[in-house]
């Protein structure tokens, strides 16, 4: 289980959120929702142990994630406004790398290819990615989600430059793995999962 208790985060001397407080359970889907400004990434990064709050507990399976970063982080997959991606390196050798860095289990050839085959990019595993557009370079990212087996996952925006088709992948993606037990925490401009229960949202905000 996600705890964020009592979360507070300023910047610009200006307060983005105060109090916050919520729980994320297994098999939970959450979108952080704002209009722009209202702290959503700031929030996401928070929970990720990547940026600082002013006041405020983030806490994973009861205890505070501060008390052993190296235990949380094997337990989640960050994806930010950053791809992360290699520009020097092959689509297929950015996954490799991400595989041996990680040591995600049961992760093999085939397994790499298949994982680059679902986001769109059969018969580009091996163009350089700075070869690549903008929104194949994403793809490049999100085809970690196929290979991970950590059960918290935090992604900030993942649908930027997706088509609809890639949408409608990742939708069926991110329900396979809260209906296994993990948790999906998100934020989108994307209309999804309208025939969908799964999706719970928090609205960053809404105080007058």
């Amino acid at each position: 289980m996600l705890e964020v208790n009592q979360l507070t985060a300023i910047r610009d001397e200006r307060v983005l959120f105060a109090g916050l407080t919520f729980k994320v359970s297994p098999g939970e889907l959450v979108q952080i929702e704002g209009r722009n400004g209202t702290g959503k990434t700031t929030l996401l990064r928070i929970i990720a142990g990547l940026g600082d709050r002013e006041e405020g507990m983030v806490s994973w399976n009861q205890l505070a994630v501060e008390s052993d970063r190296e235990a949380f982080h094997r337990d989640l997959l960050f994806l930010g406004h950053q791809t992360g991606v290699k520009r020097e390196l092959t689509p297929y050798e950015n996954l490799s790398f991400y595989q041996a860095v990680h040591g995600e289990s049961n992760v093999n050839k085939q397994s790499l290819y298949q994982a680059l085959t679902q986001v769109g990019l059969a018969g580009r595993e091996d163009v350089p990615v700075a070869q690549l557009s903008a929104g194949q370079q994403r793809r490049v990212a999100l085809a970690r989600l196929w290979l991970t087996d950590k059960p918290l996952w935090i992604l900030d925006e993942p649908l930027t430059a997706i088509d609809k088709q890639g949408v409608k992948v990742l939708e069926q993606l991110f329900l396979q793995h809260v209906e296994a037990g993990g948790i999906v925490i998100l934020t989108t401009h994307q209309d999804m999962f309208k025939d969908s229960d799964k999706l719970r949202k928090i609205k960053l905000g809404e105080r007058s």
